[in-house]
């Protein structure tokens, strides 16, 4: 019995990863800074998994930015405006790569970036392959080769780590009509093999390929690619070892394929769908291994071993240990470092917890155990995690009757605003008075180093709450100030007083804890600390009220109340497990309608609840879509449904796939939506030329997780474009997102460019 890791995080234990690709973004280090922490955080991950024996340790997990994006440059699959970075000799591969990410406006260049959207049901983010119908694809990296060759240097024999080559076309996006993504199967195949034929040669003997979309809704052409590449490949390739990774699903109709497939291992997701196991055990055939997914790599819990160990003997007794691998139920990248760095919080309650360091050592102790070690320290551990199981269980931390009665009295009604859109829309109108195609942006303003500074000091408390409640002060002041002089319509405070647009909420709702160190990525440089939801939810005190109203007080224009919507918070969070999801969003859902209720009160009339998680959540198969949709959307309403007429509900959503769901985001009957469309040009829009979506909506009109800073042209040519499907009167102009990770001198050009464009369509608009 074998273990292997599918993955592991890369950032760094305190994002070493991402501070060195800023500075070098911002040219405050030279190229070889950035390549050597990359090196330091692959030595430390390999060592670390050594040193815990673990059999099959992965290479290229790593990535400077994105995994996906690594891939389509190791394909040459590059969209063709970036061929004059590609073709200049002062620029690296690895400028081309960032410019693929960030986009690129220097040197005369002005080069939108690559499509972004979340990985499947994680936050996550990866950028969008891009194909036309004759995309031309050729090896032109060596980053997975020499990553392999790294780490035999350093004495391990290493398991690279690919996206399969279907999953990768099913990850991207056809840029032209007129073909099929999958068709292109026959092209990348040459590619893969002249890749595999390196590492062979360099010694490589297994190969994981990850296919997750195995796990997925799949058509008769995915299911007829999957059979041909890996049918090719293996008889190109007799003697390497595929281990053939899915994840995030079950298998469930897909299993017979998978099973057929000619792959030595196959890894099953027992995590997400335990139940699997009894079917792939019954039809296995006796020339596949079967690697089984027990430890969470979503989730920060510990391991419950007895049930682990119930599920490894009931395969070790179908199939015997010597055809079983023991593994995450995915790649670690979506768990912290280590749970030893978090010196501060409840102790009870990190005796709950693994995290990706704990994991690996958890793989470590299931394999001893089924394999009948009774070492006095294995039986120890064992009982300590039995113990720990046990209390978390029993514990009255996590309970809270209050809460659960509220939840168990929610009536149909109170999910419904007092009337239909149509007649809250005329009461808003008389009593905002806001022009067409109003300006506003989605929420927070850049948090400059001071800003940061302030807060770091405030919690060390080395700053006194006065002094940085007037620091703050001072900062909204200027926003207001600021948005006031370019001219923007609605107004928002800036958020200088948050860290992250969950972890600033979490801190003030019972029920959750919250981590100095436990960082992961979102994307790129983003790294977010997800707050980890122990029990149940409750809001104690106001959370937002104080600055919104501050704000407000300093301008007769509009100032939206800023709040995270319940669906997004339990998203971006790590939930507890041992109640249905849909439970815990509902407590969140009256905390949060709480304060919708107390913002109304002090006179806020526009409050915003993002919601840029919702697609996020959908269950992967469509046959579990309803049943999500249903409660996820009754949260959203009932979060924000306790309000007058005259009170305006938006919300925002951004980097995900809606037009399959638009049905349901018309269904929360927030007044105005604001949508991430730029990076697709406005592609997201022509769902509405079929569907007539009913209330109002911002396509953003610029991308802001890019530095580049478009025209107002640029703009104006996007709002046109939605103009053509949505009518001017339920129009809104806004960026993509928010302003936070933006420095200011981008985001003061854009939104001036921004206000110019409304300003160029109204024009147009009369003119007509």
């Amino acid at each position: 019995m074998q273990t292997h890791i599918l993955g592991y995080p890369r950032i760094g234990s305190n994002r070493e990863l991402k501070k060195a690709c800023e500075q070098y973004w911002s040219g405050k280090s030279e190229l070889q800074d950035l390549l050597q922490v990359g090196k330091k955080s692959r030595h430390e991950n390999w060592k670390l998994q050594k040193d815990e024996g673990i059999d099959l340790i992965p290479c290229n997990d790593f990535s400077y930015y994105d995994q996906v994006l690594d891939m389509s440059l190791t394909v040459g699959a590059i969209p063709e405006r970036y061929r004059e970075i590609e073709s200049r000799s002062d620029l690296t591969n690895l400028d081309l790569y960032f410019a693929m990410a960030r986009g690129y406006q220097k040197d005369g260049l002005d080069i939108t970036a690559m499509e972004m959207t979340k990985w499947f049901d994680t936050n996550y983010h990866y950028i969008v392959p891009e194909f036309s119908k004759n995309q031309h694809f050729k090896l032109n990296s060596n980053k997975i080769l020499n990553e392999f060759k790294e780490a035999k240097e350093a004495g391990i024999h290493p398991k690279p780590v690919i996206i399969g080559l279907v999953t990768y076309l099913l990850l991207g996006k056809e840029k032209e009509g007129g073909f099929d993504k999958i068709d292109l199967a026959e092209k990348l195949l040459p590619v893969y093999q002249e890749l595999l034929t390196q590492l062979q040669e360099e010694g490589a003997q297994w190969i994981q390929f990850d296919e997750p979309f195995l796990a997925l809704d799949l058509d008769e052409k995915a299911r007829d690619a999957y059979s041909f590449v890996y049918n090719e490949l293996r008889k190109k390739f007799p003697k390497l070892r595929f281990v053939l990774s899915t994840y995030f699903e079950g298998l469930k109709d897909n299993l017979a394929l998978a099973l057929k497939l000619p792959v030595d291992v196959l890894h099953l997701d027992l995590v997400r769908c335990p139940s699997q196991l009894d079917r792939v055990l019954e039809e296995i055939p006796a020339s596949l291994n079967l690697s089984l997914g027990i430890v969470d790599g979503r989730n920060i819990w510990k391991n419950d071993f007895e049930n682990s160990l119930h599920l490894i003997q009931k395969a070790q007794d179908k199939i015997g240990s010597d055809r079983l691998l023991l593994a995450p139920s995915c790649s670690l990248l979506h768990v912290p470092y280590d749970l030893d760095l978090e010196t501060e919080i409840n102790p009870g309650i990190k005796n709950w917890m693994a995290f990706a360091r704990q994991k690996v050592r958890e793989l470590k102790t299931l394999r001893a155990l089924a394999t009948g070690s009774t070492e006095a320290p294995l039986l120890k551990e064992f009982k300590e995690n039995l113990d720990a199981v046990k209390s978390r269980k029993t514990s009255e931390v996590i309970h809270n009757k209050k809460v659960k009665d509220a939840v168990s009295q929610i009536s149909e009604k109170d999910s419904q605003r007092s009337n239909s859109f149509s007649i809250r829309k005329i009461e808003q109108q008389r009593v905002l008075d806001l022009p067409l195609f109003a300006t506003t942006t989605i929420g927070s303003f850049p948090q400059t180093k001071e800003v940061r500074s302030w807060r770091a000091q405030f919690k060390k408390g080395k700053l006194s709450a006065e002094t940085y409640d007037s620091l703050l002060k001072k900062e909204t002041q200027n926003a207001i100030k600021w948005q006031e002089e370019i001219g923007l319509d609605v107004l928002v405070h800036g958020e200088y007083e948050r860290n992250d647009m969950v972890e600033y909420f979490g801190e003030q709702l019972d029920g959750f804890l919250f981590t100095k160190k436990a960082w992961v990525q979102s994307y790129g440089s983003r790294c977010v600390k997800p707050p980890i939801i122990y029990g149940d939810v409750s809001r104690p005190e106001a959370m937002t009220v104080y600055w919104s109203q501050y704000a407000q007080s300093l301008t007769d224009k509009w100032v939206k109340g800023m709040l995270t919507g319940p669906v997004t918070i339990l998203q971006w969070s790590f939930v507890r497990d041992d109640q249905p999801r849909s439970a815990t969003c509902k407590q969140i859902a009256l905390a949060i309608r709480e304060e919708v209720k107390d913002l109304e009160q002090a006179g806020i009339q526009i409050i915003q609840i993002d919601e840029p998680a919702i697609r996020e959540g959908l269950p992967l198969r469509i046959s579990g879509w309803k049943e999500y949709l249903d409660w996820a959307v009754t949260c959203f309403k009932l979060a924000s449904a306790g309000v007058k007429d005259s009170t305006q509900i938006h919300t925002h959503m951004c980097y995900s796939e809606f037009n399959d769901i638009m049905e349901s985001i018309a269904n929360m009957d927030a007044d105005v939506i604001t949508i991430e469309c730029s990076r697709s040009q406005m592609e997201l829009l022509e769902i509405f030329s079929d569907f007539e979506y009913p209330n109002e909506i911002g396509p953003g009109v610029y991308d802001i997780h890019s530095p580049r800073v478009p025209a107002a042209e640029e703009m104006l040519t996007l709002l046109k474009k939605a103009e053509k499907v949505i009518p001017a009167e339920q129009l809104w102009v806004n960026p993509d997102c928010g302003l936070k990770t933006r420095k200011w001198e981008e985001t003061e050009a854009a939104l001036k460019a921004m206000v110019s464009a409304a300003k160029m369509v109204r024009t147009a608009l009369v003119e007509n």
